[in-house]
């Protein structure tokens, strides 16, 4: 369990210190948008008061909720059973990235996300951030590495 604490302490670490530096240090709040490597990176303000692409746009308090008992839900299942080290660290990784939006949505009502990625005369117009990509690949990680057991 050691493992999965830190995973998801430094994801959500990296996470929040990287919306303080672009939201309030780089004042992106008022800026809108910043250009970083166009037309592939750039940082664009959006506040997403729902789940996914401002999906399910519902109380925000809904939304704590059920990140929270997703996240609950994530600690009993790895408490219960052996997992392996892959799937230890995945599940760092979605609980460090759902408690990182589950802040940003007590602080500022809305997940904060400024990442922005174009390419090849697409223009994408969603906004995500670090915690996105986390409980992403945190969630793929324990599809795929969940079943294995640990071994000593």
């Amino acid at each position: 369990m050691r493992l999965t604490f830190w995973a998801g302490f430094w994801t959500f670490m990296l996470d929040q210190i990287s919306k303080y530096l672009v939201v309030h240090v780089l004042n992106l709040r008022e800026r809108g948008e910043i250009d970083v490597l166009p037309p592939f990176l750039n940082f664009r303000m959006a506040w997403n008061e729902g789940i996914n692409f401002g999906l399910l746009n519902t109380s925000r308090w809904i939304l704590i909720a059920l990140a929270l008992a997703i996240c609950v839900w994530v600690i009993v299942w790895m408490m219960r059973e052996k997992h392996g080290r892959l799937a230890r660290i995945a599940a760092g990784l979605l609980l460090g990235g759902a408690l990182g939006n589950v802040l940003d949505r007590i602080l500022y009502g809305a997940v904060a996300d400024f990442l922005n990625m174009s390419c090849c005369g697409f223009e994408n117009p969603f906004s995500f951030n670090i915690s996105d990509i986390a409980v992403f690949a945190g969630a793929f990680g324990l599809i795929f590495f969940a079943g294995e057991k640990k071994t000593r």
